[in-house]
């Protein structure tokens, strides 16, 4: 099962601002774009249960 997840992404200032759209809650913040989509994935995989191995 192959889902696909909707991350929007926005500079504010100094800041990198995200979240993803069809999971309420999943939103972050982070210096650089980069370390943005980093905590995205890992708060999407918590929100959804998913566990590394």
């Amino acid at each position: 099962m192959n889902n696909e997840y909707t991350a929007v992404v926005k500079q504010e200032g100094d800041w990198w601002i995200g979240w993803i759209e069809e999971i309420t809650g999943v939103n972050c913040q982070e210096r650089t774009r980069e370390e943005l989509k980093e905590s995205l994935r890992i708060t999407l995989k918590e929100a959804l249960g998913i566990k590394q191995i």
